[in-house]
This record gives C-alpha cells, structure tokens and sequence, in this order.
C-alpha cells in the first residue's frame, strides 16, 4: 500500500536534462542549484513516476521491479559517466495502482528488461542524491498521437493525491542535429523563438496549444524533429489542471539548440 499523503496534492515538474554529462556538474552550477532547491521545496514525495525521454516502446509499460537497474543508454561519454549508478528502490505497489487507475488500455509490466535510464537518473542523482525514494519510469508508446499522450496522463492525476512525483524529463527543444559541443554556444534565432512560444503557451496554460500546435510554425518544426523529448511536458500538464500555475525553476538555451527550461505545477 502507497502510504497516507498529508499534503493535498503533490507538485509535478517537468526538467530539461540535456546532455549525460550534466550529471557530472558540480553542486555550484546553476541548473544542481536549481535541482536542489527545488527539491528542498517539495513535499517529501511517497515515489517518483519519471517519463523519460529515452524509454519508447510500442504499447505503455512501467517499471515494476523492487530494485531497478542503472541503465548507461549512450556512446561515447567518458567512463566516470558510465560508473554512475542510483541504486534507488522501485515500488512494485506503485506499478500496480498505475495499472489500476488507467482504464483506456492495459499498462504493462517490463519484468525488470529497463531501468532507470539517463533521463531519469541524471536529474534525480541532483534532486534527491541520496536515491532512498523509490522511483518508477512510464515509457512512451511510439504508437500514440500527442492528444492521447495526455489523456493518458490525467488518468495519472491520482497518483499526486497519493504523494507520488510526477516527473517528466526531456528538452522542450532538442535538435541533435544542430547542435553545438559548446555548453554556451549562441542559441539559434528558432530555438528562442519556440521556447519563448512555449513559456508563453505555459504562462497561460493553454494545453490544447501545447499539444496540437507545437508544429505549426518553422521554429516549431526545428525546435522538436522528433516527438520524445517533447512529451514528457504533456505528462506533466495532463496530470495537472489547467488551472494550477506554472512557476519556472531553470531557463537556459545551451549547446544552441537544446532547451533547458524546467517548471514545476503548482507554481505558488
């Protein structure tokens, strides 16, 4: 059994991940700073439900096993990246009240054939170092359209009642093929201009945007070539109300077309 939540409702938050290597940032850099105070500031979560990026599958599973794997999903990174591990429990109880909650289609189980990848242990191993909060991943069906990603979220709303940490992690602009191996590189004129579209969008909550109209411009377009890194955001508005506030924690453009903005919901 979850445990009894005494907050209301749990906060959920979308984080920017970007490169591997911000795993292996200092605690003095700003983007550690903000994973920690944003993490002084939650409510103790009761699990953490990470939507990573970097986990498609066709049909939706979720991690079920008491002591998931550090997945290393990448190539050519140096080997103090390839030694992290976040030996964080899992929560099989967790995995199970998904598969309850969601009534569309049948959540599967992985039965221990993923992990915890990158894109959840390289933002967690900041947040909650420690790694004593049992975490779980929810992959990204390939087969759905963006409007069923967040239908399929607000069927999750629950779990914030239940103290669990909504958690998606991706890059509201993710275009590896512009991209520069300069941390600070200039950002492109289009990559601006789509995430100063998407903070808008955020600041006003305006979720039927941010679902179907990501595309409609060309920074649109070369801002999100490809779907995964954008949908964990949906998540994170479809576990939420249109309602609750969003309060930006980070915002930075680096390597020119990566796109580091993270928020947290509510944002009072």
């Amino acid at each position: 059994m979850l445990p009894t939540f005494k907050n209301p409702l749990m906060p959920a938050a979308f984080i920017g991940h970007g490169s591997p290597m911000n795993a292996l940032l200092p605690h003095s850099d700003p983007y550690v700073q903000a994973l920690t105070q944003l993490s002084a500031n939650l409510p103790l979560p009761s699990a953490i439900l990470v939507i990573s990026a970097h986990w498609q599958t066709e049909g939706t599973f979720v991690l079920n096993s008491l002591t998931p794997k550090t997945i290393h999903d990448f190539y050519g990174f140096p080997e103090e990246l390839h030694k992290v591990l976040y030996p964080a429990p899992g929560s099989p109880e967790c995995a199970l009240k998904i598969n309850s909650l969601v009534n569309t289609e049948k959540i599967q189980f992985d039965n221990g054939k993923w992990g915890l990848d990158h894109g959840s242990w390289s933002i967690l191993k900041h947040l909650y170092p420690q790694a004593e909060i049992p975490v779980l991943q929810l992959s990204l069906d390939t087969r759905k359209t963006p409007n069923e990603h967040y239908a399929l979220a607000a069927q999750l709303k629950e779990l914030r009642k239940m103290g669990v940490l909504i958690l998606g992690s991706g890059n509201i602009v993710h275009n590896l093929r512009k991209i520069s191996f300069t941390r600070n590189a200039q950002a492109f004129d289009w990559a601006f201009e789509f995430d100063l579209w998407t903070k808008t969008a955020l600041e006003n909550r305006d979720d039927r945007a941010l679902t179907e109209d990501f595309h409609s411009s060309e920074a649109g377009r070369l801002s999100v070539p490809t779907l995964e890194h954008y949908l964990p955001l949906l998540y994170v508005l479809g576990a939420s109300d249109e309602n609750e506030s969003v309060r930006f924690i980070y915002e930075e453009l680096q390597n020119a077309s990566i796109s580091m903005r993270s928020f947290v919901v509510p944002g009072t």
